[in-house]
């Protein structure tokens, strides 16, 4: 578990994450609350935070998990 935090924190894994998050985050956030990013409801600030730390969250550690898999090759 230690070794998995410790690859979750490496900047190549977190600067990956961050780029996926943006993207889907903004898919979703477009998807899920259109109508208020065009001016017709009230944006909820937690749902679209939580559009970007979802896929933030599978991004990093689908790339610790690959590479603690590849580092006991």
């Amino acid at each position: 578990m230690k070794r998995l935090f410790g690859t979750l924190v490496q900047p190549s894994v977190v600067i990956n994450a961050l780029k996926i998050a943006l993207v889907v985050g903004t898919v979703l956030n477009v998807i899920n609350q259109g109508e208020a990013i065009w001016g017709e409801a009230n944006l909820r600030m937690d749902h679209a935070l939580l559009n970007y730390l979802v896929p933030y969250c599978v991004a990093s550690y689908s790339a610790a998990k690959h590479e603690l898999d590849r580092q006991k090759k």
